[in-house]
């Protein structure tokens, strides 16, 4: 495959300008990349420094078939790749002296491009360490028995709860940096809509996000009970109340991310009529290839 069939550039507008039908046109899988490049585009990228973004698509005979982004964690981000085309990026990037800190895509994608990449760039080596299933709603089965209580908006009044739940939730799946009151408004939480199931006396009791719908898409997460409240329904129902909401707001694709070793969640997200799609893996590559003071 002729590497030139990759065009890169670092003008986000550009980019969703030639390559934001092609996402649009597959929410549910292009998920991350509708919501990431939008939230990119609202808030104006950095463009220059080793920690620039750039934007890449592989276009053949005038058809896009996938594309490809690296934000400041230097971390590559690709949609699903035709055969053969993992190489042709890896090849491109490293003739042009990028670093990249890992990749994450579907699982067979981010394989190919992490074994690819260690044959094009000197003493870098790749291990994955994040796996995620992808699921798109169905038919929402709303939890029975529904638990006592039930779901509210989150309001202003709530934020330091919200805070707490979402820095406990960070920190259950070893999410960096730390999550503070310093920190809430540049992290993935900040533009999210958050609900909680609270018990009978107003105690909320389990969180669930969503983010802004985009190209029909809304994506449910995080969702989070503590862990002394678990066993008790507050998430299965919670996440009942965010699904309802988005499909009542249009929403044409509700998806989710659960952790595929984990039995639990993902028994409970099919009861409630999520269906599994596709598995994501992330690897990220030795500190050899990233420059100082970047952490995958």
């Amino acid at each position: 495959m002729h590497p030139d069939e990759w065009h890169l550039t670092d003008d986000i507008h550009a980019f969703l300008a030639r390559a934001g039908g092609f996402l649009r046109a597959r929410p549910t899988l292009h998920n991350t990349p509708l919501t990431t490049l939008d939230k990119l585009r609202a808030r104006g990228t950095d463009v220059h420094g080793p920690g620039a973004c750039f934007f890449g698509h592989l276009e053949t005979a005038g058809e896009i078939r996938a594309v490809c982004y690296r934000l400041p964690t230097m971390r590559l981000t690709l949609t699903p790749l035709p055969a053969g085309h993992a190489d042709s990026l890896a090849a491109r990037l490293a003739g042009l002296g990028h670093l990249l800190s890992g990749v994450t895509a579907d699982h067979d994608t981010a394989t190919a491009f992490a074994g690819a990449w260690q044959r094009h760039t000197e003493g870098v080596t790749a291990e994955a360490h994040w796996w995620g299933r992808l699921h798109r709603l169905g038919t929402l089965t709303p939890p029975r028995p529904r638990p006592e209580g039930r779901g509210r908006a989150a309001g202003a009044r709530d934020h330091p709860r919200l805070l707490r739940f979402c820095a406990e939730f960070a920190a259950e799946v070893g999410e960096a940096p730390a999550l503070d009151a310093g920190a809430w408004a540049d992290s993935r939480f900040a533009d999210k809509h958050f609900t909680f199931w609270e018990s009978p006396d107003g105690t909320p009791v389990s969180l669930a996000g969503s983010t802004p719908m985009v190209g029909g898409m809304i994506r449910v997460d995080p969702v989070y009970t503590p862990a002394h409240l678990r066993g008790r329904g507050y998430a299965g129902a919670v996440t009942a109340e965010v699904s309802r909401a988005a499909l009542d707001a249009g929403a044409t694709d509700v998806v989710l991310f659960t952790d595929p070793g984990n039995p639990t969640s993902n028994a409970l997200y099919r009861r409630i009529g999520y269906v599994p799609v596709v598995d994501f893996t992330g690897y990220r590559f030795s500190p050899a290839d990233r420059p100082p003071g970047v952490t995958a």
